[in-house]
């Protein structure tokens, strides 16, 4: 969860500029998040980290491209994927009402997980669940503390700095601090990855954004994905993998319209995570799938499916990559009766929220929500139905030439249902 703040002045100004506007978002913010103001934080405006590397172990796009085809006659050869839901068990990640980004992610991964384990080209491991550690992490936390700290240390230290004159520069992005313990573990998981050989890491999180209430939704949705800097020797490699996500997970879902994020992958030179001072060897990305207070997620009837389904437009985004699938559609291999099988029809607004969900899914796939003039962010994939899914209903049924039938009309249900099934050609 981050918070990112523009910048346009230069020169003489930028530093007391960057100032001003930081502790005016701190104020604006501070009843909702615990900031800590470090020189890094105010500097990171002025400085990148120069080209480096981050290990011998780090595999290109070939290499992992090749494990992947070669998986099938040598199980040595599988790609490893490392999933790391965000923040720790019992601690940190955004809040909204009742909900813990820290829990609903760790739903996303499990669910992941699985869908990844049904392709045996993959060796997927997880750090976490609700409650503990994984026992293999638990026990290098434990096993390596100092030496994570000797390792985070020479690596900082190694990390030499450009001045923004005459140098790219990242967006200045204001992250929370994280306690050094948590830092030293986000250090530590990088760490175990590099020893271990990992080739993809990916790490799960949902956005927010300080300005609401804790019961009321602020006004900012959609998703978007951190990657290493172009300085750091994973950069080019996490890019690629990410990409392919990208472009399935956008398919379905908003991007962030947070406008320093309206590009939708974004670089990072400071993000632990994916490898902050250059230290990953493998491909790490972070994802944000979308803001927390976004209702699929709000809503209980509906968020276990939502979660589900980003799932699996992650991992259909891995196979698009490995698979080199450039020209993908709503409807390419996509199968959303691995997420849930929609049986009974929607025949008012107030149906099972799944149901509306699944009859979003056949819009989708069939190119009619959200309807004309309007976006993805102005008409959330959530379960829910009003003016945005009457009206994509209305496009589909004139499409399909059944516009005479009422909108909860079983020729309408059927043709959505094969659509959702695969059976519409």
């Amino acid at each position: 969860m981050k918070k990112k703040i523009k910048t346009s002045k230069k020169g003489i100004f930028l530093k007391l500029f960057s100032v001003i506007i930081i502790v005016g978002g701190l104020l604006y913010s501070s009843k909702y998040y615990s900031f800590q103001i470090t020189t890094k934080n105010v500097s990171s405006a002025m400085a990148s980290v120069s080209t480096g590397t981050s290990g011998d172990g780090l595999v290109s796009i070939a290499d992992m491209r090749n494990d992947y085809t070669s998986s099938i006659t040598n199980s040595q050869e599988k790609v490893r994927i490392l999933i790391v839901p965000g923040h720790e068990p019992d601690y940190g990640g955004a809040q909204f009402g009742s909900i813990d980004e820290r829990n609903l992610v760790v739903t996303i991964g499990q669910d992941l997980e699985q869908f990844l384990q049904t392709n045996n080209r993959y060796q997927v491991f997880i750090t976490r669940d609700t409650q503990v550690w994984n026992p293999t992490f638990a026990n290098y936390f434990q096993n390596n503390w100092n030496n994570i700290s000797s390792w985070e240390k020479l690596a900082r230290e190694n990390a030499p700095k450009l001045t923004v004159f005459g140098a790219p520069i990242a967006v200045p992005v204001i992250h929370i601090t994280d306690p050094t313990d948590v830092a030293l573990r986000l250090y530590g998981i990088i760490k175990w990855a590099n020893e271990n050989s990992i080739d993809i890491m990916i790490h799960l999180h949902l956005n927010d954004y300080p300005g609401h209430s804790s019961n009321t939704p602020g006004k900012y949705s959609g998703l978007v994905i951190y990657t290493p800097a172009q300085q750091y020797a994973n950069s080019s490699t996490t890019k690629a993998i990410a990409s392919a996500i990208f472009n399935r997970l956008s398919l379905y879902n908003p991007i962030s319209n947070l406008p320093i994020e309206s590009a939708g992958i974004i670089d990072d030179p400071e993000l632990i995570a994916i490898g902050a001072n250059n230290t990953s060897n493998a491909a790490s990305m972070l994802i944000e799938y979308e803001y927390i207070y976004e209702p699929q997620f709000v809503n209980p009837k509906v968020r276990d499916i939502a979660l589900k389904d980003l799932a699996y437009q992650t991992y259909l985004g891995l196979q698009d990559y490995f698979n080199k699938n450039n020209t993908i559609t709503a409807a390419s291999l996509y199968d959303p009766t691995s997420v849930y099988v929609w049986s009974a029809p929607v025949t008012n607004i107030k149906s099972n929220p799944d149901d509306i969900y699944a009859m979003q899914t056949a819009l989708i796939m069939d190119g009619d929500y959200p309807p004309a003039g309007k976006s993805r962010n102005d008409c959330p994939h959530s379960g829910t139905f009003g003016a945005c899914t009457r009206a994509a209903i209305q496009a589909f049924q004139k499409k399909h030439d059944i516009a005479s039938e009422s909108v909860f009309g079983p020729k309408t249900f059927n043709l959505l249902k094969n659509i959702y099934d695969g059976k519409e050609n």
